[in-house]
């Protein structure tokens, strides 16, 4: 296929699809203005990947009048594939079927169907490799987009190539992209003398600067009749023209025909023609049309030769005319209620509740379906429609929820704001404000939705003392204080925990155990943590005896068991959560199990896990737009990169926590940063910098986080280090430890006190005991800095036979935690201490070799489960898994999945 001036994009296409040939896969967005050619590289990559690569090939493309139809896009992608969705995990399957409006159900979640999407090719790609592609794709349907790209971001080892084209306004998400400049002058004179070779040389000239080498400029802008004269209007809008005129050329009936296409423009040639003789054409109405080169007609299809032809057919018609056509399509469109009532409102002259029912019944069906962003410009469009006052208040403030559900933040506050105006009923302006508070906190401003919901929370509760009210206040109300908690504001936080406990809420309204954190909280941040270890430990107690039930009270369970020390519980309730989350298809709620899960490992010093599930973790945040949390995983992979000595990712994870904290004010993410970079200089030695920076988090509001609890310690060896007093710390860390009464914090306590004793005698006994409390508390990491800095101490005191079996020890977990800085301190205290024999760093943990993803596929594995089963847990196709498989059996020394439950696989 012959393109002029485009070799080096021919190039990076057949890349991408010998590639996907090999046994891979590849993603790609070929992005430019109209008439580029995007579409006919799309073309050459799909007749290089039928003939050269034996590939199959399937296509779909964004239809701009069906942008709010959840899931067209999508569907016209897999239809060939339909037959093998009983194939996929049950969950996928359902929510596919879901969302074809084939079953009803599915899950409230969109994301598994991405997933499903992501199975669905890789069968699809079982037989051959696969070549899929998504033309105009800045008119997809929002759920096919995000569906799309949710398993375009995940496509490792299946044989896929995936090719987006797109114009500007198509968010990609991060995937690789093809930018398109305009053909070079040489290319742009060939391809014009080709097409046009009656131009005379200064004119061709002309046509060549004014086009900016656009292809289609090129092609459509030469006629005799606008060839010469410069035109004010942007090069679209001059093509239109171009194609405006040559259609003013053609009969009546046929711009008549013409016009009722492009109002179709799904190109059912049948429901087209129909509609023409309603609108007293005959059936040879578009031969002309096709005679003249401005669309194709075949297989019962009518397309025009370019998107910028159907704009040009529906620029030239007056408003009754398009009015009329889309009535008629209408008329013809009874069997496929959802075309029908975007045709009836677009062919509406002023209100028409008949229309507005229509979209309204639309906004239901697209709603059972997920596609909450086709469901809200449905509702918007119908009270747009809507003359009854209340009626269209109530699609209003629907169409808002729905926006908002969507993730259109900028949409739904607009709705919210238009909706509130045509209301005075307290609860729905109440339940307005409290959504505006949800986008607030989502957009990285909790200090706005603290306000917005404080306010909303004494609307409903003036409005009526009904249970319901009284229930939907107070979970209001633990909304505002949970943004006090992110802002390290106890003022804030007070204020909502006392306008809780105005609302005298009673066992049976069920949010006994949310109060108690916010009064836990609350003292939290006033008296320190040792004084809300009491009421916080009960919660932890409930959430542990929970086995099901709402994500989000566990999940706070789970978070709170890492304030009060038990991470065990914590952990288990995390991974139990995260279990559940999958199973359902509620990946909304995974990254916030992520984060809790990925803390509890940390804290354990189960680092590979923790790196695994903050990884994990922070991709599925990115999925589902939660920059929150992706601020607060960051964190913990900036404090763990840190603890391996790999500075660079450490000072860069935590450059963008210290942004996040700048835009947003949250203060989880600046206190896993802080504390990130002062380990970074601690692992180096670096005392007095530990010192300064810790003394300057505690001063602000991290100082009023439990993180400062658990780097007090690192505070006070800082300052022992440098022969500074170190009271505080220590007393900060001892009241917390007293109160938490965990053998790992009395250890640590020990150690933190060993280190400040001068006398020798003293010294020893204290850290004998920190060493004998941490053999029954289980944190590796902790033990290892505590026997480290007791064999420094021996050696110090001459005592170097015994401080080489605590050196040793060290060294050999922090070698097997991958804390290399803390490895090559311990190497060093043994040289020094006199130890003989080898003492380089040795790759003694075969799981050590692996990637977090990696290890998380083996240790699936190992349990029995298929690859399918794995992929469904990870959101991974079956292809990928095997792929991961392949890459890590070599590294684990295994030549089958039978061998690997004899391996040791913890983390």
């Amino acid at each position: 296929m012959a393109l002029w001036g485009r070799t080096e994009e021919q190039a990076v296409l057949d890349g991408l699809l010998a590639k996907a040939a090999a046994g891979h896969s590849a993603v790609l967005v070929v992005r430019g203005e109209p008439g580029i050619g995007k579409t006919a590289l799309l073309r050459y990559a799909e007749e290089r990947a039928r003939c050269t690569h034996r590939m199959a090939v399937e296509r779909t493309i964004g239809v701009e009048t069906e942008a709010e139809i959840p899931f067209a896009s999508l569907h016209l992608l897999l239809q060939p594939a339909l037959g093998r969705i009983d194939a996929l995990p049950q969950p996928q399957a359902a929510a596919l079927k879901a969302a074809f409006g084939l079953a009803t159900g599915g899950g409230d979640d969109q994301l598994p169907v991405g997933l499903a999407v992501l199975s669905l090719l890789s069968e699809m790609a079982a037989d051959a490799p696969l070549l899929c592609l998504v033309d105009d794709a800045h008119w997809l349907d929002h759920a096919s987009a995000r569906a799309l790209l949710f398993a375009a971001r995940r496509l490792r080892a299946e044989n896929i190539a995936l090719v987006f084209g797109a114009r500007d306004g198509f968010d990609a998400g991060g995937l690789p992209e093809l930018g398109l400049a305009g053909l070079d002058p040489a290319s742009s004179t060939q391809l014009l003398a080709e097409r046009s070779p009656e131009l005379d040389l200064p004119l061709r000239r002309r046509m060549v600067e004014e086009s900016a080498g656009n292809p289609l400029a090129l092609m459509e802008l030469p006629h005799p009749a606008d060839a010469h004269g410069r035109a004010p209007l942007p090069l679209p809008h001059r093509i239109q023209q171009a194609y405006g005129a040559r259609m003013a050329a053609l009969p009546s009936t046929t711009r008549t025909a013409l016009l009722v296409a492009a109002a179709e423009d799904t190109g059912d040639l049948d429901a087209i023609l129909r509609a023409v003789a309603d609108l007293g054409a005959g059936p040879d109405a578009l031969d002309a049309a096709e005679a003249a080169g401005l669309v194709h007609v075949r297989t019962g299809r009518v397309s025009f030769v370019h998107p910028l032809m159907r704009s040009a057919a529906l620029r030239a018609a007056s408003r009754p005319s398009r009015l009329a056509a889309h009535r008629a399509l209408a008329e013809v469109s009874r069997d496929q209620p959802d075309r029908r009532a975007w045709h009836l409102a677009a062919g509406a002259r002023g209100h028409d509740e008949e229309a507005a029912l229509a979209l309204e019944e639309a906004a239901q069906r697209a709603q059972d379906r997920h596609g909450h962003a086709g469901t809200a410009t449905a509702l918007e469009r119908a009270a747009e429609l809507t003359s009854d006052p209340a009626a269209r208040s109530r699609r209003l403030v629907a169409a808002a929820h729905a926006a908002a559900y969507a993730g259109l933040a900028e949409r739904a506050k607009t709705l919210i704001e238009t909706a509130t105006r045509t209301t005075s009923e307290p609860l729905t302006r109440a339940r307005l404000q409290a959504l505006r508070a949800r986008l607030a906190f989502d957009e990285g401003d909790p200090a706005t939705a603290h306000a917005l919901l404080l306010g909303a929370a004494e609307q409903i509760t003036g409005a009526g003392d009904k249970a319901a009210e009284r229930v939907e206040a107070g979970l209001m109300l633990v909304d505002a204080a949970r943004n006090a908690w992110q802002l390290s504001n106890p003022v804030r936080l007070r204020e909502a925990a006392d306008r809780l406990d105005a609302l005298h809420l009673r066992p049976e309204d069920g949010l006994d155990a949310a109060v108690d954190a916010v009064t836990g909280a609350a003292v939290f941040l006033e008296r320190g943590p040792a004084q809300a270890l009491a009421t916080m430990r009960t919660l932890v107690a409930d959430g542990r005896r929970k086995r099901s039930g709402a994500p989000a009270l566990r999940i706070n369970a789970a978070f709170v068991a890492g304030l009060v020390g038990d991470f065990d519980t914590g952990r288990e309730i995390s991974a139990a959560v995260a279990a559940d989350c999958r199973t359902r298809g509620d990946i909304g709620w995974l990254p916030l199990a992520h984060l809790t899960l990925a803390a509890c490992e940390l804290y354990l010093g189960r680092f590979r896990d923790a790196e695994a599930s903050a990884t994990e973790g922070l991709q599925l945040a990115a999925d589902t737009g939660q920059p929150n949390r992706a601020g607060y995983l960051q964190g913990m992979l900036a404090w763990i990169w840190a603890i391996r000595g790999d500075q660079a990712r450490s000072v860069e994870l935590a450059a963008r926590c210290h942004d996040h904290f700048d835009a947003t004010g949250i203060v989880n993410s600046l206190a896993w940063a802080e504390w990130a970079l002062a380990l970074g200089d601690l692992g180096q030695g670096r005392f007095a910098q530990v010192w300064e920076r810790l003394e300057a988090a505690q001063a602000g509001p991290v100082g009023r986080q439990i993180q400062s609890v658990y780097f007090a310690p690192d505070r006070v060896e800082a300052s022992a280090r440098l022969a500074l007093p170190a009271h505080a710390p220590l007393e900060q860390f001892a009241q917390w430890a007293d109160a938490s009464r965990l053998a790992w914090a009395d250890a640590v306590l020990h150690r933190c006190r060993a280190l400040l004793e001068p006398d020798w005698d003293t010294a020893h006994q204290l850290f004998t005991k920190a060493v004998r409390l941490h053999a029954e508390s289980g944190r590796p990491w902790e033990a290892a800095r505590t026997r480290l800095l007791f064999g420094e101490r021996l050696r110090r005191e001459r005592h170097r036979t015994d401080a080489r079996s605590h050196l040793r020890a060290a060294l050999d977990t922090f070698e097997r935690l991958g804390a290399l800085p803390w490895a090559e301190r311990a190497r060093a205290e043994l040289r020094a201490a006199g130890a003989s024999g080898p003492l380089e760093a040795r790759d003694n943990e075969l799981v050590a070799r692996l990637s977090p993803q990696e290890l998380q596929i083996v240790r699936l594995a190992a349990t029995g489960m298929t690859n399918r089963e794995i992929g469904a847990q990870l959101f991974l196709s079956p292809k990928t898994i095997s792929y991961h498989l392949y890459r890590a059996f070599p590294k684990l020394q295994v030549g089958s999945r039978a061998q690997l439950a004899g391996l040791d696989l913890t983390g």
